[in-house]
């Protein structure tokens, strides 16, 4: 029997669309198909018309992750947040920092539009913090910046799958833990400097897991889906 007779889209699973045209992500959710319900658009999408192309998939019955990463004066990361709120998204991502984070939760309101904060981007190592000035390592910050993000009142984080369980474990149930730099045992690392596969993720805690290229660049990407899908069902 085929993966596909045995396994449906898992919601846990966001599927970045990292393109540069709006042409090139459309082709790329009608090869995945069935296999994937929910949908990341980020920097590069947003620059060639990515925000109305997250609205047609909202219009299609998807889930969206609007991943812009605000970061900027708390005044214009309000607004932003403010309009953004209007867009049926389901997640935006902001910077984790006190007064970026505390401005994008008042700005989406009661709007449904779930706030993440972005402790550590998965391609930073310990050396890389420190060549940045931070004193300390990636987890040290990382738990800092969980902690911050609750205080805001943040739905939940961005975590590398290796801070999943510290997530968790601050956060506590309902607290959503993303996970980017997830790649399946038999898929390239590519630019994560800290990743691992779908099924220790999940395991570790996180809510959801984002995983781009093992999918959006196999030869079949609807099968590659419902390859990673079949490896998160074991978590259960």
């Amino acid at each position: 029997m085929a993966v596909a007779d045995l396994v449906k889209a898992d919601p846990r699973l966001i599927v970045p669309l990292d393109f540069p045209t709006v042409e090139e992500a459309r082709a790329a959710v009608d090869r995945i198909g069935d296999a994937v319900s929910f949908y990341k658009v980020g920097l590069e999408l947003f620059a060639t018309g990515g925000m109305d192309f997250a609205k047609a998939l909202k219009a299609e019955g998807k889930q969206v992750f609007l991943d812009w990463k605000l970061h900027d004066i708390p005044t214009t990361v309000q607004k932003a947040a403010s309009a953004l709120s209007g867009s049926g998204g389901d997640f935006l991502t902001v910077h984790g920092e006190p007064q970026v984070m505390e401005a994008a939760v008042r700005g989406v309101g009661g709007s449904g539009l779930k706030v993440l904060a972005v402790t550590v981007l998965t391609s930073l190592t310990d050396e890389d913090l420190k060549a940045m000035g931070y004193a300390e390592g990636a987890k040290a910050l990382v738990e800092r910046r969980i902690h911050q993000a609750l205080a805001a009142g943040c739905d939940g984080v961005i975590a590398s799958p290796h801070e999943a369980a510290l997530a968790r474990a601050i956060g506590g149930k309902d607290f959503l833990v993303v996970t980017p730099g997830v790649r399946p045992d038999w898929s390239a690392k590519n630019d994560q400097a800290r990743a691992a596969t779908p099924l220790d993720a999940l395991k570790a805690g996180a809510s959801h897991i984002v995983c781009g290229r093992p999918i959006t660049a196999a030869n079949d990407p609807h099968a590659a889906a419902l390859r990673v899908v079949a490896e998160m069902s074991q978590a259960g």
